[in-house]
């Protein structure tokens, strides 16, 4: 079957107010590719775009921000990935509409995930929003911006023009949903209904947005995937003077702050890396992640949700086995008995905690063999455990879900770090390691429709699913999506806190050696 593509220069052309933009038309969705929405200098924050004579084409992915480390391509089955072209210029953002048409339609913006410190808006291949704008008929918009110590490197003791260059990645963030506030309704969106979406480190910087006063107003609601990580993406403490001089000391700079602005990033880069393994082993401030300031709050397990943002709809949730997914399995749990398999975990973790942990994984998951226990994720379900029951103190708009359906990888693996984004999108198409037979299709309808109504209305129910009601502090409602989705109640809020103590510094020691350097 032919598809229709149209680009020509009358064609899928709209006003912002920097100026026109042309983008082009695939099977009736108009899309545009690396629209600037901002400037900045090195550590500084972010300004507006100079308007621009004439159309601007916005055909192509813009650049993305250059990383630390080149990754290495690994677990490509698991997470297919792309890379691109890296340059500090990194402030675009891309847009799928059905039509520049002045309907106001719901807006998904997505933030990527690698933390804060790498990752792309087009890292990963189902990150394409064709198929969620077309069958939800949403504008939906993915967003590039500082990483790293582009983004995160608290400089405030040199000065006020880099007082909140702890945070610059996040007013980056901030001026991409400026941008969407005054020129999404060209492109036939509604700008009081902007859905933020995001995993992993683009779930952490929806909080990170929750707790900045200059980002309140410009989303109405959030989805929070696996993005909840406690002390894995802690807040950066201290401040980054300290961290200036040596990294000016190991490029040989006498002292003057502006060079850093413009040596070559890969030098600043290589500096970086030499200098972080002594300040991080000391516990000193090494960047990369949102600054506690006049301008953020910071995370709210330590400070608390502020009062301004405690109303907005939030959908938080994770995967059952997160990077305990990318692991290889010593076993076969399909050929081990429920007693052979409960043996397993006796070794592993000890008679003493194998007696309290069995039976509460047994009622938990019943239809899991004893031996899973041992790669479900407590490391980001234990801190989104209680996320939600802080955050659901004060509202009736928090939704719990968890992602529990096993892959075709290996006989049936456990789903990872990652493993829900195809479903989100719509686009387990374009991912080989989705494809189940008679669970698939039905799982991803499940799961996008859900998404497509929370960005309607803040409600993720929908006819395809159970009714699923918000939480409670003492009440999680838990949407398991998995070949058989339903709704459970506390099913593992006892489970998951023992299984961190019991398993903490084992899991760690398994990761080390057994995780190996996975994309993700």
């Amino acid at each position: 079957m032919a598809h229709y593509f149209a680009c020509a220069p009358d064609t899928a052309v709209t006003d912002t107010k920097q100026g026109k933009i042309r983008g082009y038309i695939y099977d009736g969705i108009t899309i545009f590719k690396g629209i600037p929405y901002a400037k900045a200098k090195r550590f500084h924050a972010p300004e507006p775009v100079e308007p621009w004579e004439g159309v601007l084409e916005a055909l192509n992915y813009g650049y993305v921000c250059p990383l630390l480390e080149l990754p290495k391509p690994n677990g490509e089955l698991n997470v297919p990935h792309r890379y691109w072209v890296m340059n500090e210029d990194c402030q675009n953002l891309n847009v799928w509409t059905p039509a520049c048409d002045g309907e106001k339609r719901p807006v998904l913006v997505w933030l990527h995930g690698g933390g804060f410190e790498s990752g792309s808006a087009i890292e990963h291949i189902a990150y394409e929003g064709e198929n969620m704008c077309r069958l939800g008929q949403a504008v939906v918009v993915s967003i590039n911006h500082r990483l790293n110590i582009l983004g995160y490197f608290d400089l405030s003791a040199y000065g006020e023009e880099y007082a909140n260059s702890g945070n610059a990645g996040t007013d980056d963030i901030i001026a991409a949903l400026k941008w969407i506030r005054d020129n999404i309704e060209n492109f036939g969106g509604d700008p009081e209904n902007v859905t933020l979406f995001g995993q992993s480190g683009g779930g952490a910087k929806i909080t990170a947005l929750l707790q900045t006063p200059a980002a309140d107003g410009l989303f109405a609601k959030g989805i929070n995937m696996s993005g909840v990580i406690g002390p894995l993406l802690a807040d950066s403490k201290g401040d980054g003077e300290e961290l200036a001089i040596a990294l000016m000391a190991e490029l040989g700079i006498d002292g003057d702050i502006k060079e850093l602005e413009t040596v070559p990033y890969d030098r600043l880069a290589e500096a970086y890396r030499r200098v972080k393994p002594e300040f991080a082993a000391a516990g000193k401030y090494v960047g990369c992640t949102p600054h506690p300031n006049a301008f953020y709050r910071g995370v709210p397990e330590e400070n608390g949700f502020r009062e301004e943002t405690a109303q907005l709809p939030l959908l938080v949730g994770t995967v059952y086995g997160e990077f305990s997914g990318f692991m290889p399995s010593a076993y076969d749990k399909h050929k081990l008995t429920f007693e052979e398999g409960a043996e397993i975990v006796k070794q592993t973790a000890g008679e003493e905690a194998a007696a309290e942990l069995l039976p509460l994984f047994a009622k938990a998951y019943p239809e899991r063999n004893p031996v899973e226990l041992l790669t479900l994720d407590f490391l980001f379900r234990l801190p989104t455990q209680q996320f939600i029951r802080q955050r659901s103190a004060g509202n009736r708009c928090t939704y719990s879900y968890l992602f529990n359906q096993d892959l075709p990888i290996n006989g049936g693996n456990v789903p990872w770090h990652c493993a829900d984004v195809p479903y989100v999108f719509h686009n387990t198409e374009m991912v080989p390691s989705t494809q189940e037979e008679g669970v698939s299709e039905k799982l991803e309808a499940q799961i996008f429709d859900s998404v497509i109504a929370f960005a309607r209305s803040g409600n993720p129910n929908h006819p395809g699913i159970p009714d699923w009601s918000a939480s409670s502090p003492g009440d999680e409602q838990t949407m398991v999506f998995c070949g058989d989705t339903r709704v459970r109640r506390n099913h593992d809020a006892e489970l998951i806190p023992l299984l961190a103590e019991h398993l903490g510094p084992k899991f760690e020691q398994m990761m080390r050696e057994k995780m190996g350097d996975v994309q993700h």
